[in-house]
């Protein structure tokens, strides 16, 4: 299965399913925005028909502390969250935004690392929809889905230090953040040491869709990723480095998420910190 599915595809699967509605298919709403208020407002106020509202702090995470901002969460609660959502093990699950894409991601790499392979994300988001939009709040039957983590590769802070080592780890944060001239979320600027920055925006064309596959593989190739490359990716809490994971998914490489990501790294306050737009030397 694709990773992506574009608007007007997801329009013909839905009127589909209205036609064999014993094909299950899913469609999720996970908009959200760093710092900004939850998005089940936006959801309220209009939304894809049956789509059912996720909430990334809540549902897509766990509570921030000592392992970063944006935890994985708790299987168990995950697996409720889904299954409130209808998620069923023959389910095909459609995962959108608002159109940035990473929200979206941060869903789709969850339930592929959770062990769902049917996973597919709306290219442009919500801002790429034609359809129609409506106000009613659906009540889908309770799924079945059973999380089994482990299906998609995990990096702590040691194997993301071990991965700047002898592999790739991309830094998909702003380059600002990179180098450690800004810092507007996390205590502390800078990157970890070895590190290529890579700001995961430069996946993405103007409208808010996934750049083609045989540009996002030249992107890669360029900075030292292709397939069979060990590499990682990482930012500031997990939630745009999913995004960055997907683009490499098109591109055609796998990739280790560091799911603490930089909120982790620095949190503990004792691990190495670079600045400036070199990678600088990989420790430990």
């Amino acid at each position: 299965m694709t990773v992506l599915i574009s608007a007007s595809q997801l329009a013909d699967a839905l009127a589909q399913t209205r036609d064999a509605p014993t094909e299950r298919l899913v469609v999720l709403d996970v908009r959200w925005q760093l710092g900004g208020p939850p998005g089940r407002s936006e959801y309220d106020r209009g939304h894809l028909p049956g789509a059912v509202f996720v909430d990334l702090d809540q549902e897509l995470a766990g509570p921030p502390g000592p392992a970063g901002r944006h935890p994985l969460p708790d299987p168990a609660v995950f697996g409720a969250a889904m299954r409130r959502a209808g998620v069923s093990a023959g389910s095909t699950v459609v995962v959108h935004d608002a159109g940035q894409g990473w929200a979206a991601a941060r869903a789709w790499w969850l339930l592929r690392w959770a062990g769902h392979p049917r996973v597919r994300v709306l290219d442009g988001g919500l801002a790429a929809w034609r359809g129609p939009l409506t106000t009613v709040t659906p009540q889908p039957a309770e799924g079945d889905f059973l999380p089994r983590p482990g299906a998609l590769p995990v990096l702590d802070a040691e194997g993301a230090a071990r991965t700047a080592r002898e592999g790739v780890l991309l830094d998909a944060r702003a380059p600002e953040r990179y180098r450690g001239e800004v810092e507007p979320v996390d205590p502390v600027a800078g990157h970890i040491p070895g590190a290529v920055s890579a700001p995961t925006v430069e996946n993405t064309e103007a409208d808010g869709t996934l750049r083609p596959a045989e540009t996002l593989a030249a992107r890669f190739a360029s900075l030292g990723v292709s397939p069979g490359t060990r590499a990682g990716v990482y930012c500031g809490s997990g939630v745009s480095a999913a995004h960055q994971v997907l683009a490499l998914a098109v591109a055609g490489v796998e990739a280790a998420l560091y799911a603490g990501s930089w909120s982790e790294w620095c949190a503990a306050g004792t691990r190495p910190v670079a600045t400036g737009p070199e990678p600088g030397p990989a420790g430990g």
